[in-house]
């Protein structure tokens, strides 16, 4: 899959905005419905996360009313990729610059599509698990134990073969592509020493 259709998870990346945020935007129609397709799975064309970005980063200027007028007016004239860096929406008095929202949006892209390039997924290495390249790292324990609250420098010291920049890229990937059912236990890399503790209860002074 090229980066010019992104499923749910990774349009919502893209943007800037939470995955309830485009279903939202999906369910109430407010997505021009040429800028993703609904069979099957979801998925969105590149430009529709840059409309996702607009509605969202107006909302405190533009009536939602204004907001759907110009998406609509103007999805039929929209540029190729590169041409939304220096395009603009006029309506009446008003003026939209794209220019700063592209360049968000396009480097959210880039990076989605290095994590993608990053991430492999060979039956000799774990079963199929997904990994890092070049390690035996499993990508969503990165995105898990991020998530959990691990802090990069700690997930660096349980990770010694990975740099900072395969973190990030881990966890953007954990979330793009998120493992269905419960979420993933956490548990450590080879090697690594586990402690543990153990209290002694109070003996329960009920019915003393």
């Amino acid at each position: 899959m090229s980066l010019e259709t992104l499923t749910t998870p990774e349009a919502a990346i893209a943007a800037g905005v939470s995955v309830r945020d485009i279903n939202r935007m999906v369910d109430e129609h407010i997505l021009p419905e040429d800028s993703y397709s609904a069979s099957g799975v979801r998925t969105f064309r590149a430009d529709a996360c840059l409309w996702i970005a607009f509605y969202r980063a107006t909302a405190d200027r533009l009536t939602a009313d204004t907001r759907l007028r110009m998406m609509r007016n103007k999805m039929v004239h929209s540029p190729n990729w590169e041409g939304w860096s220096h395009w603009s929406i006029e309506d009446d008095l008003l003026t939209v610059r794209f220019d700063a929202l592209w360049e968000s949006v396009n480097a959210r892209l880039r990076d989605l599509a290095e994590a993608r390039e990053l991430v492999v997924e060979d039956a000799e290495i774990l079963g199929g698990t997904p990994v890092l390249r070049g390690t035996r790292v499993p990508v969503h324990d990165v995105g898990a134990a991020l998530n959990a609250g691990v802090s990069v420098d700690r997930v660096l010291q349980m990770y010694p073969s990975l740099n900072e920049r395969q973190v990030e890229l881990a966890s953007m990937y954990a979330k793009a592509a998120p493992l269905r059912g419960r979420p993933r236990r956490l548990s450590p890399p080879q090697g690594a020493q586990v402690r543990t503790a153990t209290r002694r209860l109070r003996k329960s002074s009920v019915g003393e």
